[in-house]
């Protein structure tokens, strides 16, 4: 069975509306914000500081009041409503940060229908297709049938296999964007200027950054994560989450970072053997 559920933690919502809120946020995001206007979508995207380093992780979507919902975890709703709000002096648009905490549910492979109240969005989390939904505060669904939850060490191995960066693991204040590899998912190269744009886009032009996200097959059981050294130990980057469960090909899945110019032979993680994933 292909169809998987997957439960989030709760998030906050700060939700603007206006004739400017797409504008204003495309000056404030790098993700394209009129990707997800009108709602039926989700979307990725990063606040950034001048220096172009993470400041919070989003989700956006649109809400039938044509509202764009900017969506963060709990605990960091009001530090995102102040970041935004901010920079909003002549923009006719307006930042709230909604009370109670939302839940979202996420669907992988097909599309189930979604019950009154929830707002359904197509949103690919894991490197697949799936769907999203975004439930009020307060509002209870039951579970569609033929989704099997996926949870713990499996949905882990699962998110590791995928290359799946996780927020608060690889996804930390202070990343540039392109080390975690989410120019795909998060950032739009084509709809103009926003904080930090100048410094993520001249890190494509020059195509590299000192680190960058990469999959690992460990050779050892029971490994932690920990700094990865090169073969004549100088550092090499660092393992930052290990599947407990082995890989096909054999070796425990694992996400880290790997330092630029670090031969790819010779690898290891407190003496086990590490390889790049192929």
């Amino acid at each position: 069975m292909n169809d998987r559920r997957v439960i989030s933690g709760g998030f906050e919502v700060v939700a603007f509306s206006g004739p400017d809120a797409v504008r204003f946020l495309n000056g404030q995001l790098t993700q394209d914000v009129r990707m997800v206007a009108g709602g039926g979508a989700a979307a990725f995207s990063c606040v950034t500081d001048a220096k172009g380093r993470l400041q919070f992780r989003v989700v956006i979507t649109a809400d039938a009041d044509d509202r764009i919902l900017v969506a963060v975890g709990r605990g960091a709703g009001e530090a995102l409503e102040a970041r935004l709000t901010r920079y909003l002096i002549a923009d006719d648009a307006e930042g709230v940060l909604l009370d109670g905490a939302w839940r979202i549910e996420h669907f992988i492979g097909s599309a189930p229908p979604s019950p009154e109240g929830v707002l359904m969005r197509g949103i690919g989390r894991y490197g697949v297709d799936g769907y999203d939904w975004w439930l009020p505060p307060g509002l209870e669904a039951e579970p569609p049938p033929g989704h099997r939850l996926l949870q713990g060490g499996e949905l882990e191995h699962f998110r590791i296999m995928q290359g799946v960066p996780a927020d608060g693991v690889e996804i930390t204040a202070g990343l540039l964007p392109p080390e975690a590899r989410l120019e795909a998912t998060d950032i739009s190269y084509s709809k103009g200027c926003y904080i930090g744009q100048e410094v993520i886009s001249r890190i494509r032009s020059a195509g590299k950054v000192n680190r960058l996200l990469t999959r690992f097959l460990i050779d050892g059981a029971n490994a932690a994560p920990g700094a990865l050294a090169a073969a004549d130990d100088r550092p090499a980057g660092e393992i930052t989450s290990i599947s407990t469960h082995p890989a096909p090909d054999g070796g425990f899945p694992a996400l880290g970072f790997l330092k630029r110019g670090t031969a790819e032979s010779g690898l290891h993680l407190a003496g086990m053997p590490v390889r790049i994933a192929p």
